[in-house]
């Protein structure tokens, strides 16, 4: 289980990296004029809002990602406030791209709102992409997991439907967990505990579209960061590709727009299921920040076994 937890990790940490070479690029033919098949992390020469960013480096879904990573280590577990400390913090002297959600939160806080409150009204997808490191340190506590998890969110999105999107892709990665292929743990979840729209429109979207080619797909859902659009574009990635984590995150990149969220997301689920050896050794290789992930993941450790 524990390989497949770093691996879960691991995967939503490179989808990533992967996409900052191109990310939130919406003109496809433009990435494959300029790169062709992009199979490797790139430095973000094309992608705009993350200049200045080097190679095997994260957007800022990814930055937020560690910051929820060291803010769990450091207190041997999630708390909310804490977290809010750790990711004003972050924002404090971030150089990298603030969304509008960031915005708005950081606007609220400074507004004295506290951090149960201080969300923006975005339903972006990059909200609950950050979650890996709670399914790490939760995985045994669903219960706990699952109200980590919509804290977390809902700190910075509170859109329709948002905070319910990442307690969906929590219990999804659980169930993986388990033994459940992913696409039949997708069915299991929503029959569990989302069967009403729009989950059951997204899900069955998603699924109708395995045969689609993946490009063709999420260009028809649409590219962008909401919801609507980024929810059963996921899905597509998770049941397209349920044993080829290589081949998910690839296509998620050529296909444009906000790669990050989804090769998040759908790198938690597939490295859940596949374990490390179907994550490329030259992505990890590439990752700036993986020997500091590999020692909070181990500061993790220490601190639930001596619980």
């Amino acid at each position: 289980m524990n390989k497949k937890a770093r691996a879960m990790i691991m995967a939503a940490f490179t989808g990533d990296a992967l996409s900052l070479g191109v990310h939130w690029i919406y003109n496809t033919r433009v990435i494959d004029k300029k790169y062709g098949r992009v199979t490797d992390m790139l430095a973000p020469k094309l992608a705009s809002f993350h200049k200045g960013k080097n190679k095997g480096e994260f957007t800022h879904y990814g930055d937020q990602s560690l910051c929820l990573l060291e803010s769990i280590a450091a207190g041997g577990g999630f708390d909310l406030d804490r977290f809010a400390d750790d990711w004003r913090a972050l924002f404090d002297t971030y150089e990298g791209y603030r969304d509008q959600a960031t915005k708005d939160t950081l606007e609220n806080f400074s507004a004295g709102m506290d951090a149960s409150a201080a969300g923006s009204a975005s339903d972006d997808l990059g909200g609950p992409a950050r979650m890996a490191p709670l399914i790490y340190r939760y995985r045994n506590d669903p219960s706990r997991l699952i109200a980590a998890v919509r804290d977390q969110t809902s700190m910075t999105h509170t859109g329709p439907e948002i905070v319910d999107a990442a307690d969906f892709f929590a219990r999804t990665v659980l169930a993986v967990f388990d033994g459940t292929p992913p696409r039949e743990a997708l069915e299991t979840v929503l029959s569990a505990h989302f069967n009403r729209a729009p989950f059951t429109e997204w899900v069955s979207q998603g699924l109708a579209s395995i045969t689609t080619d993946t490009r063709d797909a999420i260009m028809g859902f649409g590219q962008m960061c909401e919801l609507p659009a980024a929810f059963p574009a996921t899905i597509h990635l998770i049941a397209r590709y349920p044993d080829d984590l290589e081949q998910a995150q690839v296509e998620n990149i050529m296909a444009g727009g906000d790669s990050a969220a989804r090769g998040m997301i759908a790198g938690m689920v597939l490295g859940a299921h596949l374990g490390p050896d179907q994550i490329p050794a030259r992505w990890t290789a590439d990752l700036t920040a993986r020997s500091r992930i590999e020692d909070l993941l181990n500061q993790i450790d220490a601190s639930v076994q001596s619980l």
